[in-house]
């Protein structure tokens, strides 16, 4: 038994030097299949376009970015303040739409394109795009982290186009927070106008009753023909002179009741007795002209410098050229191997 396994291996070991010696014989097929596959790869390396990534990382705006978006709100203006979150979200929001990869495809992405390009098709090249020009999340921990990547192979273009479509989602996002704000504002506006509009309207009809009680006093002084309030010594006169409003009213005399009439007849507006009256207009015309400056509002940050990139993404040159003479030796030695078999299988 020892015996059989000892030839056994015996066996093998010279099938091992026969595999040997026969590849060797045929190294010259290895290694020119090697030299061809490895050439190829080398010539795939040098003469492929390089592709550059630019990554541009956005995060939420500072406290002060947004200032500018809460004046005149909250307090008492019955206006919630925006907050951080607010903004980015819209931002967000805005970054990610369809509308604005739509937007970017037809006046940055197809003007770039040759004239022969842009008779593909469109849907074709829209999904070109989606591989040229990405939007992830930057940060699984940081969700509010984004990152806009453009794979180009220009790297100048490739930066630019990714600082431009942060710039465009950040114009987008502005444009809607302040169209909403310009929208509060309105509102309250109109608010503010009709409670100055009732204010007067009750001011006018208090107007027109207190004429009326004084034209009923002035009927009752002039039957009992008495012009002038009557004069009356000691405390009891300032107390009657104190009192001289409602059944009394007719005591202040004919003629200071039809004086008081006339002026009250002739009163061109009511606004300098209506109380507060001059604040809600301030207040009316600061929120009827409300306008906050685009320039002076942020709505998202970049986060870091954005440096030109200096090395390709791909082709990884080094990988290309190793796995090709690998695949080549590979090629090579399964070739040796099918010759060796082809040949020492005895011919009929």
């Amino acid at each position: 038994m020892s015996n059989h396994r000892e030839r056994v291996v015996r066996d093998d070991e010279i099938d091992l030097i026969e595999l040997i010696r026969g590849l060797w014989q045929q190294k010259l097929l290895i290694i020119l299949t090697t030299l061809v596959v490895g050439g190829a790869a080398v010539a795939y390396a040098l003469l492929a376009t390089p592709v550059y990534e630019a990554k541009v990382f956005v995060q939420p705006p500072s406290q002060n970015d947004i200032a500018h978006l809460n004046y005149g709100r909250g307090g008492d203006s019955e206006l919630g303040m925006l907050t951080v979150k607010d903004v980015y979200d819209v931002y967000v929001r805005n970054l990610q739409s369809e509308s604005l990869r739509r937007r970017f495809f037809q006046d940055v992405y197809l003007p770039a394109l040759s004239a022969q390009e842009r008779l593909g098709s469109q849907d074709e090249l829209y999904e070109d795009l989606s591989k040229v020009l990405k939007v992830t999340i930057a940060n699984k921990e940081i969700p509010t982290r984004f990152a806009i990547t453009v794979n180009m192979p220009d790297p100048n273009l490739a930066v630019s186009w990714a600082v431009q479509y942060g710039e465009m989602a950040g114009y987008r996002a502005k444009l809607e927070i302040l169209k909403d704000l310009k929208a509060d504002a309105s509102v309250k506006a109109n608010n503010l106008e009709r409670q100055i509009t009732t204010a007067r309207e009750n001011a006018k009809r208090l107007r027109d009753d207190q004429i009326a009680q004084l034209e009923e006093a002035l009927t009752i002084a002039k039957s009992i023909n008495l012009e002038r309030p009557p004069i009356i010594s000691g405390n009891l006169s300032t107390e009657v002179s104190a009192g001289m409003d409602g059944a009394l009213t007719y005591m202040r005399g004919s003629k200071a009741l039809q004086a008081e009439i006339e002026n009250l007849q002739k009163r061109g507006s009511d606004d300098p007795f209506i109380s507060n009256l001059r604040e809600q207009q301030s207040q009316e015309s600061f929120y009827r002209s409300l306008e906050v400056d685009p320039s002076v509002v942020g709505v998202y940050r970049q986060d870091g410098a954005l440096d030109l990139p200096d090395s390709p993404i791909k082709p990884k040159r080094f990988i290309v050229v190793f796995l090709g003479v690998l695949a080549g030796a590979g090629l090579g030695i399964t070739l040796a191997l099918f010759r060796r078999v082809w040949s020492s299988t005895p011919k009929k």
